[in-house]
């Protein structure tokens, strides 16, 4: 081209520089869009580690409240019964009462 005799030997050289910059290029790029895919993965598995920590802070406060109401439905049911005693001994006391002035 620039009045020197090509030879054979000069184009296959500039084929392979060709072929291995091609190569190194894609496997550049390879690596940049497997890295890239690696960083998405990471980000989304610490945003989904987040949403199951929010959701056990939310069961543990869930249980608790079922805990504590439990504890008040005991405490309502042992308050009951004994009003439930002491009535049925009011009214035993008044049948017992009306039976003695037949």
């Amino acid at each position: 081209m620039n009045g020197e005799p090509v030879t054979l030997a000069d184009g296959d050289a500039s084929a392979w520089v060709g072929a291995v910059g091609a190569g190194g290029t894609f496997l550049l790029l390879i690596v940049i869009v497997w890295q890239l895919a690696a960083t998405w993965r990471s980000r989304m598995l610490a945003a989904r580690d987040q949403q199951y920590q929010e959701l056990a802070g939310q069961y543990a406060q869930l249980l608790e409240d079922n805990v504590e109401l439990h504890r008040r439905s005991l405490e309502e049911l042992k308050q009951t019964r004994e009003e439930l005693a002491r009535t049925r001994e009011s009214v035993g006391s008044m049948e017992k009462m009306m039976r003695e002035i037949e």
